[in-house]
């Protein structure tokens, strides 16, 4: 009998201490938040760029791919030698796109004032290499020389100039105790005037917004980005903005 008895005063002791603990205002807990308010809350933190991107294309085209190949080859490393002696280091240059592709004219045969008259055809005139480099400069203010510069020694194109922040996470980080700091006023503004209490985060997410600073190639070639140009472009590098989206979801009582 004392036994029997000692055992179901064991058994409701169990069931007590699992529904207390089941009711903790714990994350992960497995209890679902019935009553929540959702909000959200926007941060920005502005920066000057530190880093300029560019592309730099050669193209040249002879009778024969071998020739076209040395020319353009010449050029490349023109340009390669120039950016290393700038101050862009070896690792910041890089290969994204080499082609060689024949090139075709088409010739319309000549027609008898009578009679059939032949169609005409491509004709093989010669092909076309062309190598892509994409450049990073560590220092914003040699963009301008730098991209006056593989004009002078021979580059066809120069496009997708962009200015970054080489380093955005800490940005990142301020822009996000931004927004989760607005979005917290918000639920204990809505909180206080509902009459509730906050009484945990059962929920969050977060987006990002703002981007590189980027100049159309169009523009860049009126500006003297290509060619032999005797005075550098001037190249104004601007702010670029970090932004952070976040939604908290909260549980009320």
């Amino acid at each position: 009998m004392a036994a029997t008895a000692l055992g179901v005063l064991a058994l409701f002791l169990l069931v007590s201490t699992v529904r207390e603990f089941k009711g903790l205002p714990l994350i992960g807990s497995g209890v679902s938040a019935t009553n929540t308010i959702s909000v959200s809350g926007k941060g920005e933190v502005f920066a000057v760029p530190d880093t300029a991107t560019f592309s730099v294309t050669v193209r040249e085209t002879a009778k024969q791919v071998k020739d076209a190949q040395d020319v353009a080859t010449k050029k490349g490393n023109d340009i390669i030698a120039y950016l290393k002696a700038g101050g862009v280091e070896e690792k910041d240059i890089k290969t994204t796109d080499y082609n060689v592709n024949p090139q075709y004219e088409w010739t319309q045969s000549v027609c008898p004032q009578s009679g059939y008259c032949p169609p005409g055809k491509q004709v093989l005139t010669g092909f076309q290499v062309s190598q892509t480099l994409s450049v990073k400069v560590r220092d914003t203010k040699k963009a301008g020389d730098l991209l006056s510069g593989v004009g002078a020694r021979g580059a066809t194109d120069v496009s997708g100039l962009s200015f970054t922040i080489d380093d955005e996470d800490a940005l990142k980080a301020e822009a996000r105790d931004e927004a989760i700091a607005q979005a917290k006023e918000k639920a204990e503004a809505l909180a206080e005037s509902l009459g509730v209490s906050l009484v945990r985060v059962v929920g969050f997410s977060e987006g990002g917004g703002g981007g590189p600073i980027y100049y159309a190639k169009a523009a860049m070639m009126e500006a003297g980005f290509v060619g032999a140009a005797s005075v550098a472009p001037e190249i104004p590098v601007g702010e670029n903005k970090i932004v952070s989206n976040v939604n908290i979801v909260y549980e009320i009582r």
